[in-house]
């Protein structure tokens, strides 16, 4: 009896270390700025030498400024990710702000490693985000001033102004470096560039299409 009893301890002894470890870590000290120099590569940043770090490590100015929106899809993210604020290393949040021109779109893209909440700031968004497959079920609204909308790490999602006036939101995400992939960019405008006849096959279009697309990225 008892070496059953014991038995089932370390079973869930051990169910339990592994729900632990395949979580994200906590830090382990008070802050870990971002040594982009160290020759050491690690998952993420080494740490700069605590008595070299300054308040500018954790500073960043200019998310007030608007983005220039005078582009092809008429939008402008303005990030503020590691990249940024080297003091974001290891704490796991980072943000951005949005500018949308009248009727300008953050095409559909994803954040392999966070998710996304979004306050509208100025003007009208229509948000969505796509579930994956075989649903595929798209979960759309429009949002105005001061609303909120949550995007779930990975998923496909977008946003686009709905307004006549230029629209501006900022974002919080979950992970210091939450990557992007825009999709478009990165069917159509890879490199080397996927052969324009598998593309053709999986959209269901000719290869003449599939090439004026193509030379649009």
């Amino acid at each position: 009896m008892a070496s059953r009893f014991v038995s089932s301890v370390l079973v869930v002894l051990v169910a339990t270390c592994s729900i632990a470890l395949a979580s994200d870590p906590s830090p382990l000290q008070d802050f870990c700025v971002a040594d982009r120099t160290a020759p050491a590569l690690v998952n993420g940043f080494a740490c700069k030498d605590s008595s070299l770090v300054q308040a500018d490590d954790f500073f960043f100015s200019g998310l007030h400024l608007p983005g220039n929106t005078s582009n092809p899809v008429g939008s402008k993210v303005t990030p503020v990710t590691v990249a940024q604020i080297p003091g974001l290393n290891t704490l796991g949040i980072s943000l951005a702000r949005i500018d949308l021109a009248p009727w300008g779109v953050n095409p559909p893209h994803t954040h392999p490693r966070a998710t996304e909440i979004l306050t509208v700031i100025e003007g009208s968004l229509e948000v969505g985000f796509v579930t994956s497959n075989p649903e595929n079920n798209l979960t759309r609204k429009v949002l105005q001033k001061g609303d909120v909308f949550v995007f779930p790490k990975g998923l496909v999602h977008f946003q686009r102004n709905v307004g006549y006036v230029n629209a501006v939101a900022i974002v919080g995400l979950s992970s210091q470096n939450p990557g992007v992939i825009t999709i478009a960019n990165a069917v159509f405008g890879s490199k080397p560039a996927i052969a324009n006849d598998l593309l053709a096959k999986s959209f269901q279009v000719d290869t003449k299409t599939v090439d004026w697309i193509q030379s649009k990225f």
